[in-house]
């Protein structure tokens, strides 16, 4: 499934090594220009919608139907704009039907943020890394590109998990949490937390010292783990503080 392929190029090469290829363009006039230059190509299929609006498992069984060839799983290629990176990871990671692996072309700074460790962490590092492995495959100058962008690029392999990295039952407050926790990134994790919920400082200090997690720490140096952790006593210990949030 290859997301925004423009003049197809890149389409024709996939086109060679897959099976078959889903390519999904935004822009009717480009799509209309890809079903005419790419017709020899009897294992591709255009659709001209916009992703974030399509449902994988719903395409794959319409595919499905026409073309009896089509297998349910899939892959996904891109060559993402900085805008939407983070809605189209997160459109296909937390779909019904994930993709057996992304291959993603980004900003060099998104990448470097999506795989960052403790101590650079964010909301984007946090919600990747919650349902697959990300790694930086190769980095990609701007003098690659003609005219060349004012950006770098990085190759993201994600490789989604069968089940989330962590065990948690409702995703919805737990994003919330984290994104709470990020409402000031600079302050201390309880200042943050605090800010985040709406809730007395006094509320949230007991909540993380039960987690085990130091007040004093930045949001940002929490791993993955720790926040489950942290959602976990959240829920026991007052299941309303993770879901008041407005930031959702």
């Amino acid at each position: 499934m290859e997301i925004g392929p423009g003049l197809g190029v890149l389409t024709r090469e996939l086109a060679r090594q897959a099976g078959w290829v889903v390519t999904v363009e935004l822009d009717s006039k480009l799509a209309a220009i890809l079903k005419q230059t790419l017709a020899s190509l009897d294992n591709v299929t255009i659709v001209n919608e916009d992703i974030l609006k399509v449902d994988p498992a719903a395409l794959l069984q319409e595919l499905k139907a026409r073309f009896p060839s089509v297998k349910n799983s899939y892959k996904v290629v891109a060559n993402l704009p900085y805008y939407i990176t983070s809605p189209v990871l997160r459109h296909f990671l937390e779909a019904s039907v994930k993709p057996e692996l992304m291959v993603v072309m980004v900003q060099k700074e998104v990448a470097e943020a999506i795989v960052a460790e403790p101590g650079r962490m964010s909301v984007l590092s946090v919600s990747v890394q919650f349902y697959g492995e990300p790694r930086i495959v190769s980095y990609v100058p701007a003098r690659c590109f003609y005219p060349p962008p004012e950006v770098d690029s990085a190759i993201l392999r994600v490789a989604p998990y069968p089940q989330p990295r962590v065990e948690v039952t409702d995703e919805s407050s737990f994003f919330k949490l984290v994104r709470a926790g990020f409402t000031a990134s600079r302050k201390q994790i309880c200042n943050s937390l605090a800010q985040g919920l709406g809730l007395p400082k006094a509320e949230v200090l007991p909540l993380l010292e039960k987690a085990g997690i130091v007040p004093r720490r930045r949001a940002e140096t929490l791993s993955l783990d720790e926040w489950a952790r942290l959602w976990q006593v959240f829920i026991k210990q007052g299941k309303q503080y993770a879901k008041c949030s407005g930031t959702g």
